[in-house]
């Protein structure tokens, strides 16, 4: 079955003699639903834009509906995390939940009708120099492949696409289960379990945390050195006071005020082996892309020795592991907070405008176009600002060509088009 989306006036379409359905689409192509997608989706609905979004799962948000665990709040200041045109509701807590995000989304989609393509998974997308359009490939979850032609494509897909999960020698010999933090909803099934957490970024903190508070045994691995810093200085959000002082400070300057208020809050983090980078939490952010994690209750339960803080892992052993110090952990189970990333290169066929990483090339804020009507949004690492910031740019970019000359030769494209499109 196909889900409902929207018609009006946004494709043109014709079945060839080799089965395969080619659809002609009048407006960009908007490849993922997430709150980046969906940005777009909304900035094009307000320029009056046609356009068709192409999304993989069965739902919009899919990470935040599919694969987050059950006590996460957004871990910023409620404005920053609000999508263009439409505010959160004044009821909202400053850190919203998990399912207030949902909700959010869900209220926004509606509100702009926005209906996306689900359970399409775009397989390949490249730029036809023979008729000026993307020829983008996607499969249904009922096996069918369609071919899409449009002259912008929007790569939404997000920087946490796929998840990441290194390998470890004698993984497979190892009898306890293994999850990724994407599958892990919550720790009451862990009760009395030695869990071993592998990664100590915001993910791996808060799962520790999580099964802390379920009475769990947790151990996190903590491979490298990390900054932690607290959720707020004195009242004003550690995010918003990073921000202000970018404004007016050299980034190290911020830094050195960051690093010595997390000091004075949070105690010296390197006594429980959590050592911090010689270079400062915004320029580690600026120049990596590695986000400082920010402390939501984890550090106090290291401190009280709740959660363990191992080395790194050398392999892993039937019963448990064992360290790079050559100590031997005796773990149940194994939950990977071992982080995401992006999945572009699997599908544009493309390596001008984005690296094998699959990030654009440009750092923000000059990331979001690439040539021959080629756009990114929610590849910034600057969460979901940047990524609105991006949708902005984008929507209005693509509304004052369409304004300009789309209107007047869309019929045209479509006729010279269509007859390439039908050559094998």
């Amino acid at each position: 079955m196909r889900h409902h989306h929207n018609m009006d006036d946004h494709e043109e379409e014709e079945l060839f003699a080799g089965g395969r359905r080619c659809i002609l689409v009048n407006g960009p192509l908007i490849v993922g639903a997430g709150p980046s997608g969906l940005a777009v989706g909304a900035g094009l609905k307000r320029e009056g834009v046609p356009f068709l979004i192409l999304e993989r799962a069965n739902c919009i948000a899919s990470l935040w509906q599919r694969k987050t665990y059950d006590r996460l709040n957004l871990h910023l200041p409620k404005h920053f995390c609000q999508l263009p045109y439409i505010p959160f509701p004044a009821a909202f807590p400053e850190y919203p939940t998990k399912r207030l995000f949902i909700d959010y989304l869900e209220a926004y989609a509606q509100h702009f009708g926005i209906s996306p393509m689900f359970d399409e998974t775009v397989e390949s997308a490249k730029y036809d120099q023979a008729c000026g359009l993307w020829r983008v490939r996607s499969a249904n979850v009922d096996g069918s492949t369609t071919d899409y032609l449009c002259r912008w494509l929007v790569v939404a897909t997000g920087e946490n696409a796929e998840k990441v999960v290194p390998e470890f020698e004698g993984l497979d010999g190892f009898a306890g289960d293994v999850v990724h933090a994407c599958d892990y909803k919550s720790g009451k099934g862990f009760s009395g379990k030695k869990v071993l957490v592998v990664g100590c970024g915001n993910s791996g903190m808060e799962v520790s945390l999580d099964l802390c508070n379920h009475r769990a045994l947790p151990s996190m691995v903590v491979r490298s050195s990390i900054h932690v810093l607290p959720k707020d200085v004195f009242g004003v959000s550690t995010f918003e006071l990073a921000g202000l002082m970018t404004k007016w400070l050299p980034l190290w300057v911020a830094d050195k005020i960051l690093v010595a208020a997390a000091r004075l809050i949070l105690g010296n983090t390197e006594r429980y082996g959590l050592k911090r980078p010689a270079m400062g939490p915004l320029q580690l952010k600026h120049t990596e892309g590695k986000t400082p994690v920010l402390d939501i209750g984890a550090l106090a339960r290291i401190r009280s020795g709740d959660i363990k803080v191992v080395c790194g892992i050398n392999k892993f052993l039937e019963e448990g592991v064992e360290l790079v110090n050559g100590e031997i952990v005796c773990v149940d189970s194994v939950i990977m907070a071992t982080g995401y990333s992006s999945n572009v290169p699997t599908w544009l066929k493309e390596s001008e405008f984005f690296t094998k990483d699959g990030f654009p090339r440009s750092p923000f804020p000059n990331g979001w176009k690439g040539k021959d009507g080629l756009y990114a949004v929610g590849f910034t690492r600057r969460g979901l600002s940047g990524a609105s910031a991006d949708a902005i740019r984008v929507a209005q970019d693509i509304a004052e060509i369409w304004n300009q000359e789309i209107k007047h030769k869309s019929h045209a494209v479509g006729v010279a088009c269509n007859r390439r499109c039908s050559k094998p």
